[in-house]
Formats: C-alpha cells, structure tokens, sequence
C-alpha cells in the first residue's frame, strides 16, 4: 500500500482516538459509572472483591445484564457510592466485610437521608 494512501486513514484514526480519548485510570485501579448521570469513579480493584461490591455487581447484572457500551456502571445513587468509598478508603480492613445491606443501614443510621435514596 502507498505511504500516500494511509496518510488520511491515519488522520482520521488520530481524530477518533482524540475525540473518544478518556483519562486512563492508573494501575490497580477501575473505572466504574455511577448513578443515573452515570458519575465516573475510580476505585482501587481489590475492591471488587469485598461483599458490598459483589452485591453492587449482581445488581448491575440483574439492571443492565452483560451487554453494555459504557463501562460498568453500578445501579445506586452517586452520594450512596461516594459516602461508601470515603469509608473504605478510611478503614477496609474493619468494613471490608460488610455487604450491601450493612451498609445501607450503616448510612441510613448516621445520615437519614441516605435511607430515602435508590439504590
């Protein structure tokens, strides 16, 4: 093939990767969308295999199945999974075994609110 010829395959391919282009979460980490604005986090992967994550992942599985286009995104409100990071960062040796439920009733103890919103 000409050099001539993939001259403008190659533009076209750097416009694509440019306009598509997100941040590359850093190593040992995930990307996970959240919410119904489907809110972008990034989470340490060895949080996948705590409870609350296994249940938060069924749920997505039940919500949305295996077929998706935007990432893995997690049926819960964003301020639930915002206030659910803030706690694992801070201490997961102590809540890294607590599950969905555990939580929820955790949140809804010490922030009312918390109870009110959809998971």
């Amino acid at each position: 093939m000409k050099e001539t010829n993939m001259i403008p395959k190659i533009i076209r391919l750097k416009q694509l990767v440019q306009r598509w282009r997100r941040p590359i979460p850093p190593g040992g980490s995930l990307a996970v969308y959240v919410g119904d604005e489907h809110r972008r986090f990034v989470i340490p992967i060895r949080f996948i295999n705590l409870p609350v994550f296994s249940s938060l992942l069924n749920k997505a599985e039940e919500a949305f199945g295996f077929q998706t286009t935007s990432g893995l995104v997690l049926p819960c409100d964003a301020i639930f999974f915002e206030k659910l990071l803030n706690v694992l960062e801070r201490n997961e040796r102590r809540c890294g075994a607590l599950d969905l439920d555990d939580f929820t009733e955790m949140f809804a103890e010490s922030w009312p609110l918390i109870g009110s919103l959809s998971l």
